[in-house]
């Protein structure tokens, strides 16, 4: 797949499908909403309008389903119609899995997506996931031929017009900047090192027609980057810090997105084991989706100043390795002393978020990485959507859903993350399982792992009501307690169950009558969001929603 173009297209035009394959591709309802008239052209002479609707009959969604039409050249295949947890009203995830596997072969292929317009950049940005553009396979450079896929979505629901030409743009740069965040990503540490990730900023910038700022090396460490440099001073190739800068005329506020470039993480002098350094060439995925949402964004007419700031490093061992002990001074000003070198991502981003912030003089800022999974411990799996903050860029009614997150830690005896009255909360520096651990025991209820009835529980608060009002405890291990999700989705036993907690019943430990006004209603299901599917997308670059 790594030489196939993909075009959007408000009609993808009739064809034989045995000289054109065509997968059709949408939720069951939506599928059904197809009339007869609008894939007869893309079906005839090989498929008829009985056999289509014996089709649409035959399909059961569970989650997803799939009915070949005529061989293996024409392919219905239907999403699934519940939303749980792991999933968006769009099934964004189940695109990608059932057009890698239902896409009939050849050269000049074909898409017809059946979704709401609300659904259109989600399913587009799920589309470009399915063909990577990276490949090492053995004998792919001996096939020549140029292979193409045409997608035409067709619209259903209140506003089901056409799909506008400048909709049609936006999704062709989207997708083309995703495909470049996963090509980076994709590739090994061998081919994509520093020096490599430099050449890719300098193609797009020289795309865009902006010259990068770039320091490297010793003048990382004569300026004061001391987290950058201090990362990647063992590598072979040199850490860099470069910057994309887009200042329109007229622009009326300055926000600076920061990227998590770190090219290889072994984890330095702390290791890591040969279980868990497999894949670490996906750690620069945060400095990747930057990459492809600045140019998305830029080529979309981005009307405000726009930085995008790459923190480059590989964090390699070797002589001049950081040791544990060992204090760097930060561009901050803030000196840190390093307990775990594993834990480079927040030092790399301290420089430069306080780039951005010294620098450029941001309103916003906005850093993306792949940190470490112990945030699901210390955070939870909650998060508020806050719908003052959306995606520019965006033709109308593209992203109703594009929005950032804020951690939901609710009010407990949190003295690590206190600052003091009148202070904004601040993580101290320290192990991130020991921090969890020490939340737990600040709300009563034990260590990872404990036990305790529902007495003792109590009287370890001095409450009669539980938990101090307030405190909100989600656990991710359990199965999901919605009801009509089938067991498959939530994960776990049938039934529900297990030490886990489910969404209504996480959403029930906050007491409303001790909470602002503000905060007293549940969250909606759409303001929940789970870690292991964020994490994806950002490594895949899906998150240049942020900025088209």
């Amino acid at each position: 797949m790594a030489s196939v173009g993909l075009q959007f297209q408000a009609s993808a035009g009739d064809a034989d499908p045995q000289s054109r394959p065509l997968l059709l591709l949408g939720q069951l309802h939506h599928l059904h909403r197809v009339p007869w008239s609008h894939v007869r052209g893309k079906l005839q002479p090989r498929v008829t309008e009985e056999l289509w609707q014996a089709a649409l009959s035959t399909l059961n969604p569970n989650p997803t389903d799939s009915c070949p039409l005529y061989l293996n050249y024409a392919t219905v295949a239907a999403l699934p119609s519940r939303v749980s947890r792991h999933n968006s009203p769009s099934a964004a995830h189940f695109v990608t899995r059932l057009v890698r596997t239902c896409l009939p072969p050849g050269t000049h292929r074909c898409i017809v997506m059946a979704c709401e317009r609300s659904d259109v950049f989600a399913s587009a940005c799920a589309l470009a996931r399915a063909f990577p553009l990276f490949t090492h396979r053995s004998g792919a450079s001996r096939r020549t031929e140029k292979k193409t896929v045409t997608v035409e979505f067709f619209l259903v629901g209140q506003d089901n017009g056409p799909v506008e030409v400048s909709t049609l743009q936006c999704l062709t740069n989207t997708t083309d900047s995703v495909r470049l965040a996963a090509r980076i990503v994709d590739t090994p540490c061998n081919e994509m090192n520093t020096d490599t990730f430099l050449e890719e900023i300098k193609k797009v910038g020289k795309e865009l027609g902006i010259t990068p700022t770039i320091i490297r090396d010793e003048e990382l460490k004569t300026r004061g980057f001391g987290g950058i440099y201090g990362v990647g001073k063992a590598a072979l190739h040199p850490p860099a810090l470069a910057v994309l800068s887009h200042t329109p005329d007229g622009a009326t506020q300055t926000i600076a997105w920061v990227g998590k470039g770190i090219v290889y993480d072994t984890g330095g002098l702390s290791i890591k084991g040969k279980t868990t350094m497999p894949g670490m060439k996906r750690d620069c995925g945060g400095a990747a989706a930057i990459l492809g949402a600045f140019r998305a964004a830029i080529k979309q007419g981005f009307k405000d100043n726009l930085h995008a700031v790459f923190c480059l490093a590989e964090n390699a061992v070797g002589p001049n390795a950081t040791r544990p002990d060992d204090i760097h001074l930060l561009y901050s000003g803030k000196t840190v002393e390093i307990n775990n070198t594993d834990a480079e991502g927040r030092l790399v981003l301290a420089d430069g978020v306080s780039y951005a912030c010294k620098d450029l003089g941001a309103d916003i800022i906005l850093d993306m990485a792949t940190l470490t999974g112990a945030q699901r411990r210390v955070g939870g799996g909650l998060r508020e959507v806050r719908e003052e903050v959306r995606g520019p860029g965006a033709p109308a009614g593209l992203l109703p859903g594009a929005a950032l997150q804020r951690v939901h830690l609710g009010r407990g005896r949190h003295e690590e993350l206190r600052g003091g009255p009148g202070q904004q909360p601040q993580l101290l520096c320290r192990p991130l399982h020991c921090l969890a651990h020490r939340l737990r025991l600040a709300r009563g209820l034990g260590p990872p792992g404990h036990r305790c009835t529902r007495a003792r529980r109590r009287a370890r608060h001095g409450l009669r009501g539980g938990p101090p009002a307030g405190a909100l405890r989600a656990s991710l291990r359990g199965p999901s307690a919605e009801p009509g999700v089938p067991a498959r989705l939530r994960g776990g036993r049938r039934g529900g169950g297990g030490r886990g907690e489910g969404l209504q019943a996480a959403q029930a430990r906050v007491r409303p009558a001790a909470l602002p006004a503000q905060r007293r209603t549940a969250l909606p299901r759409s303001a929940l969001i789970n870690f292991k599917q964020l994490e994806e997308n950002t490594i895949r670059g899906a998150l240049v929603c942020f900025c088209v």
